[in-house]
């Protein structure tokens, strides 16, 4: 689990830091929150691989943020295991219901914990491969439901304007000439140019805004995407 990202978001500081500590020397970068707000600050800078979270915050309920988390479609996937004193059943089941993939009752083994994060992040990225794309954390495409997000918002593509995203998506930074792209679509149909790719490209960035701007045109050759 070498480079995943844990955010602890916890306000009793020895619980966070113990956390932290065997999550640390299983390879994982950690970073700790003990207010909820602050963790909501964060993430417009960073995007966890999972959260582990707990409900009782000192300024944020912790289902308000399990809450915000699945209702935001660029941070939905984001794996979440619910951390908490408490043991009623029916804070469990809101957890999981809301969309939580696990829930932890304290006191807690942290060796426990830590395995039961490497099965779920195992899980999600089997799950996940291929299947998503996230460019500048404004332009989640979802490829299996042939779905594309800007700020949140679904653009409706056509399937050959999804299709030249798709090809772009799956080498970020790779140039693809237009040649590759028009056999890759249309299997060498000679009723189709060059030029066609250029009009699907041109239509493709008017209808994602602001986003467009990551798709590139390398003169005479081709196209590329790229985060800027």
């Amino acid at each position: 689990m070498n480079g995943k990202t844990v955010f602890i978001i916890e306000d009793e500081r020895d619980i966070s830091e113990l956390i932290a500590l065997h999550f640390r020397k299983s390879g994982f970068i950690v970073v700790e929150f003990s207010k909820g707000n602050d963790f909501l600050d964060f993430l417009k800078k960073k995007k966890p691989d999972l959260i582990i979270l707990d409900l009782m915050l000192p300024d944020i309920d912790g289902i308000e943020i399990c809450k915000y988390m699945k209702s935001e479609i660029l941070f939905r996937s984001v794996p979440i295991i619910i951390l908490t004193a408490k043991s009623e059943e029916s804070d469990k089941i809101i957890g999981l219901e809301l969309g939580a993939d696990d829930y932890i009752t304290k006191p807690f083994s942290p060796r426990e914990l830590v395995a039961r994060v490497k099965n779920i992040l195992k899980r999600y990225d089997s799950s996940q491969e291929r299947k998503t794309y996230e460019i500048g954390k404004v332009l989640p495409v979802d490829l299996e439901k042939y779905e594309v997000y800007v700020k949140n918002k679904k653009v409706h593509l056509t399937t050959t304007e999804f299709n030249i995203l798709k090809i772009l998506l799956s080498k970020k930074g790779w140039v693809f000439p237009r040649e590759k792209i028009l056999d890759t679509l249309w299997q060498g149909e000679k009723a189709v140019i060059d030029r066609t790719i250029d009009v699907h490209i041109k239509k493709l960035r008017e209808k994602l805004g602001e986003a467009g701007k990551f798709i590139k045109n390398v003169r005479g050759v081709g196209y590329k995407i790229i985060e800027e």
